[in-house]
């Protein structure tokens, strides 16, 4: 199985977003956003995130209570995308198949079903779902977030495996063989 990667380039992201409507666009977003898993992304309720500044899970894989901001880019997704007739009690992301969330196979179709209507195919290839999550922490360490506060964002033992995990090792060994023109 291939290990999925974060999106690096900000106008994939943006091309992504305009390929994607509804539910849909609020799942790759939230991903995007928080650098949640998609077993817990999946699982929130509308009540979980209307008119919230964040919430506190308890992660599945893990089960250690996690809570996350909502950043401006989530408010602004969960206030014009969540249906304004949708109960509290609603699940985020329904499946349209019954009173359930989508599943992961789902969430995985929805991510490649938006490279492929993007045209992205060719320059990001398949994404899983946790690339939304390699994304956000892809992007926070290039924004200058401290690596030892992204190691405890994803709960990792060590900062190689974080790195290693958003994808920025093979970016620093590359530099150096860039750089040494002897």
């Amino acid at each position: 199985m291939n290990e999925v990667q974060p999106i690096r380039e900000k106008r994939h992201i943006n091309a992504l977003k305009k390929a994607l409507r509804g539910r849909d666009l609020l799942l790759f977003v939230l991903g995007i956003n928080s650098g949640l898993r998609i077993s817990d992304i999946r699982m929130l309720k509308v009540g979980d995130v209307r008119d919230k500044d964040f919430v506190t899970i308890e992660e599945k894989k893990t089960g250690k209570k996690k809570r996350f901001f909502f950043n401006s880019a989530i408010k602004k997704a969960v206030a014009e995308l969540v249906p304004a007739n949708a109960s509290d009690d609603d699940w985020l992301f329904p499946s349209r198949k019954g009173n359930q969330p989508i599943t992961r196979v789902r969430a995985y179709g929805i991510l490649n079903e938006a490279v492929e209507r993007a045209g992205l195919k060719e320059k990001i290839g398949t994404l899983g779902c946790h690339s939304l999550r390699k994304t956000f922490g892809y992007h926070a360490y290039k924004n200058g977030t401290d690596l030892s506060l992204l190691q405890s964002i994803f709960n990792h033992s060590r900062q190689s495996v974080t790195l290693r995990y958003i994808g920025i090792n093979q970016d620093r060994i590359d530099e150096v063989y860039a750089n040494v023109n002897l």
